[in-house]
């Protein structure tokens, strides 16, 4: 199901419109036979309040995006471990919006919101008590 995102860059930039890419592909978790769909790019995305985003889902939804762009300088520690618990944590965190859940206040929270990489490597790769709570009510 490759999709052409060429037609989503940001005039006069290398950026491309993450919602315009999450619209792209909504309903082709079904055609993969997925209750969920979550899109995984290297490509730096952006929203138009916002110089960048590390990913962007429907909330609720049945799909998502993130991207490695911005998660891969390791330059300070951690090198590709550093790299992969980055996408982990950012892979849950959108697909927990599709299930339902807004951004939490809890900074060792997966729902957490990052707004730079200090905020993903400080963050946990899990659910704090009430999200996982309310993640329960929505399943």
């Amino acid at each position: 199901m490759p999709i052409n995102i060429e037609q989503f860059t940001k005039p006069n930039s290398n950026q491309y419109h993450s919602t315009k890419i999450l619209n792209a592909i909504v309903g082709h978790q079904q055609e993969v036979g997925a209750d969920r769909l979550l899109a995984i790019t290297d490509v730096d995305l952006y929203i138009p309040k916002m110089d960048f985003v590390f990913g962007e889902a429907q909330l609720p939804g049945k799909v998502a995006i993130i991207s490695t762009h911005r998660l891969k300088d390791t330059t300070d520690c951690g090198g590709e471990n550093l790299l992969s618990v980055r996408i982990i944590k950012e892979a849950v965190h959108e697909l927990g919006h599709t299930l339902g859940l807004a951004h939490c206040q809890n900074s060792t929270c997966v729902m957490f919101f990052s707004n730079s990489l200090k905020d993903t490597d400080q963050k946990g790769q899990h659910y704090c008590t009430k999200c996982a709570a309310k993640l329960g009510e929505y399943i």
